[in-house]
């Protein structure tokens, strides 16, 4: 069996800590590893290989992540964002090229949280059986209550494991969703399912051609790259609207395990651990007689006095404060932040990067100033700048600075100058974390104002 994690993704509803270029799966929630991580080693224990599939701006990310958990990590970049049919499709056929086979595949989205990972595996079995016999196999969780949030799947015939698919249909409204609940045939649609190679590849054809004849443009026999040219011609559609709704050959499986997708601050707090009255406190939190609240704090004290089902985000640039039941509207907070191109819906101020991370500590008209974090053994690409200069004053740690050929040895307390243009490098070839201090000067001071010449994590 092989498994395509999609790992795209915005994650809106969890803003602030969540961002566009940093989304939920790349943070820590629930345990010293991201979502990303905690997926990718609860597939392996049922694969033989792991493609992972996300867009070009968040690529750097998950492979640094998945680099900690395996040697070269498959990670293919969708250089614009299509939904998932597209992606699936061919991240299905990179798989077939790269295997020289046909088969069974499971798609998992890379921010769901699952801790029972033997009751996981157990269900994962069953929907192979069905995938075998050519059914496209989805999973389904059986609704202990009537959510909102979640698309419905209604069943129908019994199969072997599982039953055949009568529809999909949206998110209900509350009414609806208790119908749905009382009529015991509806399960949520987890969006995790499983098919063999040729099974999608079929339906494809049959029901989305536009993306079937696209996809013979591609060829993964010599590399991994999705060209943009090609991509661009792809419709932007999901792979329920595309396929599942409309295949006959649709069968689901009841998930046996646990399961949340950690869609919103609601879900983050039902699955934490509770004090005595019901509250859930995460980093430096002093409170008075609140009840049934969640409080997070990322870098400053956050003092809360007789709170109730109230929810408290604070991060180094925002603070998020709202009714516990009001959580899912969170994601129209951070649209309208797009649309004012506020950057807090974009990205923090610390970055994380391959080679570690920096924090932009303050920012004018014609300057930023960061602080720059380099690993051990860490370097940062050969570049210049056609818009600004910098000056970089090493604070701890010894600094490999390679400046127009010339190389340079710095000691923390000194400093030097990066011209306009001047090709240059950061590095960090000793055992020590390096931390300096950047000054940029110029106009306009963007991430895009990089040109790389050499990168020890392929961005060139």
């Amino acid at each position: 069996m092989y498994a395509i994690i999609l790992a795209g993704g915005s994650g809106s509803r969890l803003w602030p800590l969540s961002r566009e270029l940093y989304p939920k799966q790349l943070l820590n929630l629930n345990s010293d590893k991201s979502l990303l991580q905690s997926t990718y080693e609860r597939l392996s224990h049922c694969t033989s290989e792991i493609v992972s599939i996300t867009n070009t701006k968040h690529a750097s990310n998950v492979r640094m992540q998945l680099s900690e958990l395996t040697e070269n990590p498959v990670v293919l970049s969708e250089p614009v964002a299509k939904n998932t049919a597209p992606a699936i499709v061919l991240a299905t056929k990179f798989i077939m090229q790269k295997s020289n086979s046909d088969p069974v595949i499971i798609v998992v989205p890379s921010d769901h949280l699952i801790e029972n990972n033997e009751k996981f595996l157990s269900t994962v079995k069953k929907g192979e059986k069905l995938a075998e016999q050519g059914y496209i196999v989805t999973f389904g969780i059986e609704p202990n209550y009537p959510e909102t949030g979640y698309g419905y799947i209604n069943t129908c015939d019994k199969l072997d494991d599982g039953f055949k698919v009568k529809e999909f249909v949206e998110k209900p409204d509350l009414e609806t969703a208790k119908k749905y609940l009382s009529a015991g045939t509806y399960f949520w649609n987890s969006g995790i399912f499983m098919f063999k190679a040729s099974t999608l590849f079929h339906e494809t054809l049959k029901h989305a051609p536009k993306i079937a004849q696209v996809s013979k443009e591609f060829d993964f026999s010599s590399k991994n790259e999705i060209p943009f040219i090609n991509f661009d011609k792809m419709p932007s559609i999901s792979i329920d609207y595309a396929i599942m709704e409309k295949s006959d050959k649709i069968a689901l499986v009841k998930l046996e395990s646990d399961w949340n997708d950690l869609g919103s601050w609601q879900s983050i707090y039902d699955v934490s651990k509770k004090d005595e009255h019901g509250n859930v406190f995460v980093g430096h939190v002093v409170d008075e007689n609140s009840k049934n609240s969640f409080v997070y704090s990322s870098s400053k004290l956050v003092a809360t006095i007789g709170l109730e089902d109230t929810v408290i985000v604070e991060t180094e640039d925002a603070i998020l404060a709202c009714k516990k039941d009001q959580t899912q509207n969170v994601k129209h907070i951070y649209e309208t932040l797009k649309k004012q191109n506020d950057n807090t819906h974009l990205v923090h101020k610390t970055v994380y990067r391959p080679w570690g991370f920096y924090t932009v500590i303050a920012q004018g008209e014609g300057f930023m100033t960061k602080i720059i974090h380099v690993n051990p053994g860490q370097k940062l690409s050969v570049q210049s700048h056609n818009f600004r200069s910098e000056h970089w004053v090493v604070l701890s740690g010894t600094a490999k600075v390679i400046l127009e050929d010339k190389d340079f040895i710095l000691s923390p307390g000194h400093s030097v100058d990066i011209p306009l243009k001047a090709i240059h490098s950061l590095q960090n070839p000793y055992k020590e974390d390096l931390e300096i201090i950047e000054v940029q000067k110029g106009d306009p001071l963007i991430e895009e104002d990089i040109v790389r010449y050499e990168d020890m994590y392929g961005r060139v």
